[in-house]
């Protein structure tokens, strides 16, 4: 809701300053518009807030039971876009149009009509129930007599001059309601009532088997889907979900890695933007039973963005997820990535070595594939050979060759990293290391003078030894190729737009092992209390926060012992090792995050 709007409700005092206060508080949470938080926590009624919006912004109100659209209105205006925006048509007068809704104060709204229809639009008020009720009514009875008026006019020229027993034998397919009686009835009869029949059914076909390559291509389809991926590249989302439910259509962004659900779609529209963005996609748009993967490019505000589509099929339709791959994070240096001093020296002292192994572990999301392409960036001069296989290839880098796996074909990990040790590589990034097979191989390719990357998914550093010993690596060949191992996670960053003290209770730092240096001051710490910039979330942004260590003699000996991972653990911590919940929370201390954001990344055992 705009602040124009606020103001109204506060100013004629139909909303009091603190339910205002505390429907703001809710918005943070859920994510939603404020008028719909104020309406469905009842904390002002549709009735109040049209009785003000009509006042304050001279709009007369409408009761939709006692006015008839016009169809010439109903024409101008998709029912898809009539949904969407929750508007109606009402007549059309001239150059004018009148359409009555329940948010006149919708700016993208009155755009998108008016270059739309290219009428002028004059606005009035109606509750969103009755415009939504009003618009099932008009559109569907509009729908109905076009289709029937085409099927009439194909039946009456197909049964056009045959006998009453060849209308009789093509008609067995139809309901029995349909051919009862037929020996009693002139032939004039018969082609009425089966007519009738036939229209029913065939109306039936034509609402489920849809055109969807036409659909998808309708203008208000392709504005929407356009529009989600604005609204995704303006918010810094990382990935897109649209989900299907039985009576809803969901969407949500992933922004700093936390969903957030926005505004429902219009169910109605979920097969034709399944549909669209599966052609953008180069998929079959006709495969509604398997699991598709596809990619397109796009560019937004001067900026290519690749965006990696995932369609599965669930029990309501198409679940679709777009990643967002942002090319312009392929510049970044790991001194860009928010990685702390320490980890980062070590890191930069691993990757100026010129074989051996270096492994990136972590889950899904950890920002693991970046950390990678960050070192390739710096890496990758024209006097090195560097390969990558990879499940996909996420970003296309000049000057490296990247493969991608094939499973479907035979071309797995293991096999394309075979057929790289023939190509005379410098330096090779496996996309994530599955099996004995790849592991193996990549063990053996680092102690024979290449350098390998490569990603692990295990929960710390030391783990990832204990985890290559599982896979029956040899420990002999771990020790010996292994140069360094790192755990990483991304954490949200506070917003500097909104940034501000917070007081901290010293019990609360005590109980989760937060140490304090002895001073006189005291302690300063910080939380983003929401604004615009951030979407009301307090924060902006990620920073890695990793482990990280190089291997010695003394790790090297506890490899080969096939030590736990436990014990390997405590080795490398009593030789300087800082633990992703230390590093944490040096960013804590900084003021640079929060102490939730380390609660939630990190664990202490």
């Amino acid at each position: 809701m705009s602040k124009k709007i606020e103001e109204i409700l506060l100013k004629n005092n139909l909303l009091k300053r603190e339910d205002y206060e505390r429907a703001l508080s809710i918005q943070k949470q859920k994510r939603l518009p404020l008028s719909r938080i104020l309406l469905d926590e009842g904390l002002i009624s549709e009735k109040d807030l049209l009785s003000a919006l009509s006042e304050n912004l001279n709009l007369p109100s409408l009761d939709l039971s006692k006015i008839k659209p016009e169809p010439s209105a109903l024409k101008l205006i998709p029912i898809e876009t009539a949904r969407y925006y929750n508007v109606l048509p009402i007549s059309l007068i001239g150059k004018t149009l009148t359409i009555t809704t329940a948010d006149p104060l919708n700016i993208l709204a009155i755009d998108d009509l008016k270059s739309t229809t290219g009428y002028n639009i004059r606005y009035c008020l109606s509750t969103r129930k009755d415009i939504a009720e009003t618009i099932r009514k008009s559109y569907s009875r509009e729908e109905e007599k076009l289709d029937v008026d085409k099927m009439l006019a194909g039946l009456t020229a197909d049964f056009k001059g045959k006998s009453v027993e060849v209308i009789k034998e093509e008609a067995k397919e139809l309901p029995e309601s349909a051919t009862e009686s037929m020996a009693e009835e002139s032939v004039e009869e018969l082609i009425g009532k089966i007519r009738k029949e036939k229209v029913e059914v065939v109306v039936e076909e034509v609402i489920e088997e849809r055109d969807l390559l036409k659909e998808a291509d309708q203008t208000p389809v392709v504005k929407l889907v356009d529009y989600i991926l604005l609204q995704a590249y303006q918010r810094r989302a990382s990935d897109i979900h649209l989900e299907p439910y039985e009576k809803d259509f969901r969407l949500r962004y992933r922004v700093d890695g936390i969903l957030h659900e926005e505004t429902e779609l219009p169910k109605r529209l979920q097969q034709a933007i399944s549909a669209r963005l599966k052609i953008m996609s180069n998929l079959d748009i006709t495969e509604r039973r398997l699991p598709q993967d596809g990619r397109f490019r796009v560019k937004m505000e001067e900026k290519e963005i690749d965006y990696r589509v995932s369609v599965l099929p669930i029990s309501f339709g198409e679940k679709v997820v777009l990643r967002a791959l942002d090319r312009s994070s392929l510049s970044l240096g790991l001194s860009d990535l928010g990685f702390l001093p320490g980890p980062l020296a070590q890191m930069e002292k691993a990757t100026s070595r010129p074989y051996g192994m270096i492994l990136i572990t972590g889950p899904t999301g950890s920002g693991k594939s970046t950390t990678l392409y960050s070192i390739l960036n710096k890496l990758n001069t024209a006097d090195r050979n560097i390969i990558t296989i990879e499940d996909p290839v996420e970003y296309q880098i000049p000057g490296i060759t990247q493969i991608a796996v094939k499973p479907e074909i035979g071309l797995t990990f293991a096999k394309g990293l075979r057929a790289i040790l023939r190509q005379s590589p410098d330096i090779i990034l496996i996309g994530e290391i599955r099996d004995f097979e790849t592991a193996d191989i990549a063990v053996k390719a680092a102690l024979t003078g290449q350098l390998v990357l490569s990603t692990l998914h295990t929960n710390d550093a030391p783990s990832a030894i204990t985890r290559l010993i599982d896979m029956q690596v040899e420990p002999f060949l771990i020790a010996s190729s292994i140069i360094m191992i790192s755990a990483q996670r991304l954490m949200r960053k506070i917003c500097d737009s909104c940034k501000e003290e917070v007081e901290i209770p010293q019990e609360v730092l005590a109980r989760i092992g937060v140490k304090l240096e002895t001073t006189r001051e005291k302690p300063i710490f910080y939380h983003g209390k929401g604004c615009k910039k951030c979407n009301q979330t307090g924060y902006y942004g990620r920073m890695a926060t990793a482990e990280v260590f190089l291997m010695d003699g003394e790790i090297r000996e506890l490899a080969i012992k096939e030590a736990p991972a436990d014990v390997i653990k405590k080795k490398v911590i009593e030789k300087g090792m800082a633990t992703l919940r230390d590093n944490a929370v040096k960013n804590f201390k900084r003021g640079t995050t929060t102490l939730e954001e380390v609660m939630r990344v990190t664990s202490e055992e």
